[in-house]
């Protein structure tokens, strides 16, 4: 296991023979980034519920940290007190959740529908793919840690994670990435496009909230992909409107719409609204089961309908996965999901 301090941190980059080793990305499909260039909007908990959504439709998932100074994935899945495993040449990332196979069948995927989606949404059996993660918060002896860097030991942190971590074979890699245009940003970009073929960096998926302040910000970030030949996979308004927890009723304390309008000025699509649920906020810190009051119904789908348990093995239902398909947020996520394969596969 890895357990070091931050002054370690700094001798543990290898630097520069870390560039010589085979990029541990060959395996991996799909490679999209969640970005945004205002921070608090909610990148990594869109990271999240994408990952969790995509594992849902039976897709294997991996999720890469590399806001360096600020990592939240660890809690956010509540795995904040696992360390990664050290291998020749590399790093193991840390497994949220194995496959399930969905009922008898032998695959674990879900069966593909005619537009190319897998998932709940195609009425398919409840089985989930692997997801595992890789953060520098993994690394801190305490999450308290403060890790206090200069542009090149970032930029050599963020090729490492690229380079060293045997993800094995994924569908879908997600990279959480800091807020702002960068030395982060421009170090991973510029390595995807050398290392990875086109096939496999599908894109950037922006986020933003609706206020204005929020908007002219991301609005840079749009820019920076285009300059940096990234393809926008589209934008999500994040925070757009608050669930009351009593009534189910949204109230749009923030506003709503500015996502979608700087979507429209751009040219670029625009996947969808979320608003702020509280209970997904006490799935995530308190590992609770989203409840709901009777009558609530979301992208169509009855949020007070059972969770079926049978067949599963011995504590699949106190999963983060099992547990956030109870989530409001969750139809919501499968249908801006199934858009975003969509838009990758065709």
């Amino acid at each position: 296991m890895v357990n070091i301090s931050p002054d370690d941190l700094d001798k543990f980059i290898v630097g520069e023979t870390s560039y010589e080793h085979i990029m541990s990305l060959q395996d991996i499909k799909h490679i999209a980034l969640v970005l945004s260039g205002k921070g608090g909007v909610g990148k990594s908990s869109v990271t999240t519920q994408l990952a969790l959504t995509l594992s849902l439709q039976g897709y294997s998932v991996g999720v890469l940290d590399v806001d360096l100074t600020g990592p939240s994935i660890p809690r956010f899945f509540g795995i904040e007190d696992a360390k990664v495993r050290q291998a020749p040449g590399g790093w193991i990332p840390v497994p949220v959740h194995e496959a399930q196979k969905a009922g008898s069948d032998q695959d674990t995927r879900p069966p593909v529908s005619s537009d190319g989606a897998h998932g709940e949404g195609n009425g398919s059996s409840r089985g989930y793919g692997s997801l595992a993660c890789m953060s520098l918060g993994f690394l801190l002896a305490n999450r308290g840690d403060a890790v206090v860097w200069r542009g090149p030991k970032k930029t050599a942190m963020v090729r490492q994670f690229l380079s060293d971590v045997h993800w094995g074979a994924l569908d879908y890699l997600l990279i959480d990435t800091p807020p702002g245009t960068s030395d982060e940003h421009i170090s991973l970009v510029e390595t995807l496009l050398k290392e990875a073929t086109l096939e496999q960096l599908a894109g950037a998926v922006i986020v933003t909230t609706p206020q204005a302040i929020s908007i002219s910000d991301v609005k840079k970030e749009i820019n920076f992909c285009r300059k940096t030949g990234v393809k926008i996979l589209g934008v999500i308004e994040n925070m757009s409107g608050f669930v009351c927890p009593n009534c189910s009723e949204c109230t749009n304390v923030f506003s709503k719409g500015g996502g979608e309008v700087m979507a429209r000025e751009f040219d670029v699509p625009f996947l969808g609204s979320v608003p702020i649920d509280p209970m997904f906020i006490r799935l995530i810190e308190e590992g609770e089961r989203p409840v709901y009051p009777e009558g609530t119904v979301v992208e169509g789908k009855d949020m007070q309908a059972g969770h079926v348990a049978d067949g599963k093995p011995e504590g699949a239902e106190d999963l983060l996965v099992e547990k956030y398909r109870s989530c409001s947020l969750h139809p919501i996520f499968d249908g801006m999901t199934q858009a975003l394969v969509r838009s990758i596969i065709i």
